[in-house]
């Protein structure tokens, strides 16, 4: 998306009624810096709104992240770090022990409260283990909990622990059953918010967000109607429109789905599948 498209685009999601909406990675590109700069110069961001950005654990990274949200309402913005933890690329990729890869988290999380207390303090953190399910629970627990040492979370200050499907590997229910032990054993459970963030590589990321809720999480994070990425690609309305029929309130503005589906498609390029379980024109036959 162009930076007008992106702007409009969170118009939507505002008007929708997301409270907590991740804007971006505002390292990665300069039409996502312009982004984060333009919300908070032209004063886009609404009081009950939190934007949220996105940087791994890595020092430019993380500097150049700071500078994206400068001058926005600290306690409106999130900042969301993370590092992979997986098996598979602490051996492939990185090459790193666990006790390194920990490192890069605790290190990260330094840097996130040294910038914060620079800008008067006040942002809100996030840490993901990126490939939490292919990486030891026991492990996953050890960094996160390592992560909270540095933060330390308390009633005014809690920290989210976003616990991410990055590469679908198994059955909902045995990620339901990782998120059951962590929300059992991290610390400080009554100060954290637990998130999820499923991917939908075998079919079922709405399934896995909605047994994690049942397992004591406390947030989804997805997409509209499944686009996306960074904050995985489970269809936020498929799982706020399932909520509603169980007798839960998403308190998301979904009556005039139309309206949805019109900028969706608009600005991303894409259609909606005919066989949507609530957007495609063959529901509404159904």
């Amino acid at each position: 998306m162009s930076l007008e498209e992106k702007l409009e685009f969170f118009k939507l999601l505002v008007k929708v009624g997301f409270k907590e909406i991740e804007v971006g990675f505002p390292a990665a590109s300069q039409t996502e810096f312009d982004f984060m700069r333009t919300l908070i110069e032209q004063d886009m961001i609404p009081d009950d709104v939190t934007v949220q950005v996105l940087t791994q654990a890595r020092e430019h990274i993380i500097k150049r992240t700071f500078e994206a949200v400068k001058g926005a309402k600290r306690e409106n913005v999130i900042v969301h770090l993370y590092n992979s933890t997986s098996k598979a690329q602490r051996e492939q990729v990185f090459r790193k022990s666990k006790e390194e890869i920990k490192q890069i988290a605790v290190e990260g999380a330094k840097l996130l409260q040294e910038l914060s207390e620079r800008d008067g303090g006040g942002y809100r953190f996030e840490y993901s283990p990126e490939s939490f399910t292919g990486t030891e629970v026991d492990y996953a627990l050890e960094v996160c909990n390592a992560v909270l040492d540095v933060w330390q979370p308390s009633a005014d200050n809690k920290v989210i622990i976003n616990l991410p499907v990055t590469v679908e590997m198994s059955m909902p229910h045995v990620y339901a059953s990782q998120i059951e032990y962590m929300c059992k054993h991290l610390n400080n459970r009554e100060h954290l918010v637990i998130s999820v963030h499923a991917h939908n590589d075998r079919g079922t990321g709405v399934a896995s967000s909605e047994l994690a809720l049942l397992a004591g999480a406390d947030r989804v994070e997805g997409t509209i109607f499944g686009n996306g990425e960074r904050t995985g690609n489970t269809d936020v309305i498929t799982v706020a429109l399932n909520m509603f029929c169980q007798g839960i309130d998403p308190e998301l503005h979904l009556e005039n789905i139309d309206e949805i589906i019109e900028v969706y498609e608009k600005y991303n390029r894409l259609p909606i599948n005919p066989r949507h379980p609530y957007a495609g024109e063959m529901a509404y036959v159904a």
